[in-house]
């Protein structure tokens, strides 16, 4: 799922990587005991990697659910929100300051050999 979908603009990008910016894979401490959802994961990161696509971990499933719906401006939960792809489909979004920071976040981490970085979100 992609942002884009949860807030509603059903526009296709065909998936290109060269248009996903970032990677949510989220998994809450029952979801760690899951081998099927850590396998999927292991591959996504592979892609990612490959793509130089930047990967965050999200301690929270439920919580970024919250905030992504509040993002978007409310409607129904969707149903799985292990793994959100942020696209950018335009040049002009790079200059987002928010994204702009969470992109060197990712970078910093990695040259601290923490490839897949981790954000804990508190519950509200």
């Amino acid at each position: 799922m992609t942002l884009e979908e949860l807030a509603g603009e059903h526009q296709t990008f065909g998936r290109d990587p060269d248009n996903v910016v970032l990677c949510l894979l989220a998994a809450d401490e029952e979801d760690n005991q899951d081998v099927a959802l850590q396998i999927h994961f292991t591959l996504i990161q592979a892609f990612c990697c490959e793509n130089d696509i930047n990967i965050l971990r999200v301690s929270n499933p439920s919580r970024l659910a919250e905030l992504l719906l509040l993002a978007s401006g409310g409607g129904e939960q969707p149903a799985d929100l292990h793994c959100v792809l942020v696209t950018n489909p335009h040049a002009s979004q790079w200059k987002d300051p928010a994204l702009s920071q969470l992109i060197c976040f990712c970078r910093e981490s990695r040259y601290m050999d923490q490839w897949v970085p981790v954000i804990n979100l508190p519950e509200r």
